[in-house]
């Protein structure tokens, strides 16, 4: 697969994996907000999960339902080895596009 990932997609995908285990949308928001600075709608956001498990980057399951949240459950996300994967080329690409750049001055290094 050499497909790369669009830079919200991989905003998304390091956020689930700084969190870790069964993140679900509220703390992949609040961790993408907080980390990238950027405000995330939740419309943007889950459209962007929804494509990056279509191509198979994620797993997607619904926990338990819970009194706390009025007996809905959660959508959790965990990546996949191809989301890692796919986390890696993009870094690999832009590392490579990186090298010669210096953006002070506007000039090359």
């Amino acid at each position: 697969m050499s497909e790369y990932l669009g830079e919200f997609e991989q905003i998304v995908l390091l956020a689930i994996a700084r969190l870790g285990e069964s993140p679900y949308g509220v703390p992949i928001r609040r961790e993408i907000e907080k980390g990238a600075r950027r405000r995330v709608s939740v419309g943007a956001l889950y459209a962007t999960l929804d494509r990056l498990e279509a191509k198979g980057y994620l797993h997607s399951w619904f926990s338990e339902a819970t009194a706390q949240r009025g007996g809905r459950s959660k959508r959790c996300f965990r990546l996949l080895p191809a989301g890692f994967e796919a986390l890696s080329r993009s870094k690999t690409m832009l590392d490579r596009m990186w090298q010669g750049v210096s953006i002070e001055g506007g000039s090359r290094a």
